[in-house]
């Protein structure tokens, strides 16, 4: 037996294992020295490996999904659609709606993805990861890893250090004054103070990180709210109102497609739950719920409150503010104007939690699949967190905040998510062909299928087409990960033993952290790749 191997046995396993002479001398000798007496156990009343556990309720997946969802962009930055729509507010909201029908029209597909795959595949974590497992079940082991890997190095450390700053940059405006900005080692180290603490909060307890995104969820949308209504205020007290006439303004073709583009960008987020259906209960039915209840909310928000923002915000002065939300602050909310920065930091706070928790989980699922380091499987034996993937998440992020022009990364590899999620509603077909007993509890109309595919495409062209050097430099990045995973995957599954180096370490965070592995699924057919 494996000295890895060892580590992922219950603890009254090993004592069994030890007890009854091993596989063999060397196994023996290896059991002996890996398994001291100072190793964590489990506790007595549970013998059996531990699991993340199904934790989530129905109100907290439309928490994840709301929340990571309507981060900042609805307060600091609607104007991308605005300015392709060359100022008419009537077609951007247009835009808007569309945008979130199609968005919606995605969650569906995936939660028939989410339901018929959890469950159906052996194994810790096989139905979990969102787009990785999608791909994996219909295009194999490679692409998956592909995905895996870009969103490891890039897409979610990015993600989250992006929104960490902005909920720094925005937690400190209050406390400068007179036009001045905070400084930009303050806002770095105050993102990289949030990061950390929201860590700590989802290595202790899932409870209390659900807490956290059920309020700071409910806070956002409570502060939309009182823009939108204050917009209604602000027009049935007499205000100028700058939404007539809105639709007198040509448009043309290429200018609709780039509206969309930064429409359905502004709902990105909305396959979250899916990273985490492991942990919700009764996936069958509350992803479904969720994404129903999820979806028409966000529209609704995304549409009324850019709708408050037409009404009150001249358009020339709302193309040229760098945060409309505090431009419309200024005429509609006078002396509360100073809750607007408030509101975001509520806001992105929220976005950031949400961010962590999936990424987590996503890790946690590569490595249950063979795809990462065995310690990120790796869970907390009471708190049923896992601890691993969580550090590792947020090691990540706090790097990416050194980086002088993170905000950049971002545009390199929208491509590759949009690409990634036509490719999983692409599965979706080819999993009914190659799949069809797969329990389906349900079932998206394939009209829908072909509609998302259609705007992922358009996605995936339109940047192209704007900035075909972005797609290249993802596309490399992204390709580098082929020899990662012959060598680091193919090569390991190969192989009758593992590397010293990371025994070491998992056997010490073992008994640093209080953790324990699940045993992965075998990744045979990673070597017929």
């Amino acid at each position: 037996m494996r000295g890895a191997d060892f580590l992922r046995m219950p603890a009254i396993a090993r004592r069994a294992h030890s007890s009854s002479g091993g596989d063999s001398k060397d196994d023996e000798e290896e059991s002996r020295v890996l398994a001291s007496p100072v190793a964590p156990e489990a506790p007595a009343k549970d013998e059996g490996p531990v699991q993340l556990k199904r934790r989530l309720t129905l109100w907290n997946g439309v928490a994840i999904i709301v929340g990571t969802v309507v981060g900042s962009g609805a307060f600091v930055s609607p104007t991308g659609v605005l300015q392709e729509m060359r100022g008419a507010p009537g077609p951007a909201l247009v835009v808007w709606t569309v945008s979130g029908i199609l968005s919606a029209a995605g969650a569906i597909c995936y939660a028939e993805l989410g339901t018929c795959l959890t469950g159906a595949q052996a194994g810790p974590g096989a139905g979990a990861g969102g787009d990785y497992a999608y791909i994996r079940a219909a295009f194999g082991p490679l692409p998956a890893f592909l995905r895996l890997w870009v969103a490891l190095l890039i897409i979610r450390p990015t993600t989250q250090a992006v929104v960490a700053i902005t909920f720094a940059n925005y937690a400190a405006k209050p406390f400068f004054t007179g036009g001045c900005d905070p400084p930009e080692n303050s806002i770095r180290l105050l993102a990289a103070a949030c990061l950390l603490f929201l860590t700590a909060i989802n290595c202790i307890s899932v409870r209390w990180a659900m807490k956290i995104q059920d309020v700071f969820t409910a806070a956002k949308v409570a502060a939309l709210v009182v823009i939108i209504l204050a917009g209604i205020v602000y027009i049935g007290r007499g205000g100028e109102s700058h939404l007539t006439g809105s639709f007198e303004t040509p448009q043309d073709f290429a200018s609709i497609c780039f509206a969309f583009y930064s429409g359905l960008f502004a709902y990105g987020g909305w396959n979250y739950l899916n990273f985490v259906t492991e942990e919700l209960q009764e996936p069958h039915k509350n992803l479904p719920r969720a994404i129903l209840i999820a979806m028409p909310l966000i529209t609704l928000i995304y549409v009324l409150t850019n709708m408050a923002y037409f009404a009150v915000v001249p358009t020339d002065e709302m193309l040229a503010s760098p945060a409309v939300a505090v431009s419309f602050g200024y005429k509609a909310l006078g002396p509360l104007a100073w809750a607007v920065p408030v509101f975001v930091s509520l806001s992105t706070f929220g976005g950031v939690n949400g961010i962590l928790f999936t990424s987590a989980r996503l890790f946690h699922a590569g490595s249950c699949q063979g795809h990462l380091p065995a310690l990120f499987s790796f869970i907390h034996v009471e708190r049923a967190t896992p601890i691993p993937a969580l550090i590792f998440t947020c090691i990540t992020s706090v790097a990416m905040l050194t980086v002088s022009d993170v905000f950049a990364l971002i545009n390199y590899f929208s491509v590759i998510l949009w690409g990634s999620s036509g490719a999983c509603v692409a599965g979706l077909i080819v999993l009914r062909w190659t799949k069809p007993d797969l329990n389906r509890p349900l079932r998206a109309p394939l009209s829908l299928a072909i509609l998302f595919l259609v705007a992922c495409s358009i996605l995936v062209i339109v940047p192209t087409i704007q900035s075909p050097m972005n797609t290249v430099i993802s596309l490399v990045i992204t390709l580098s990960g082929v020899p990662v995973y012959y060598f680091c995957v193919v090569r390991k599954a190969n192989s009758k033993t593992q590397g010293k180096f990371m025994q070491k370490i998992t056997y010490y965070s073992q008994i640093l952290l209080d953790i324990m592995g699940v045993e992965p699924e075998e990744s045979k057919q990673t070597t017929s790749m």
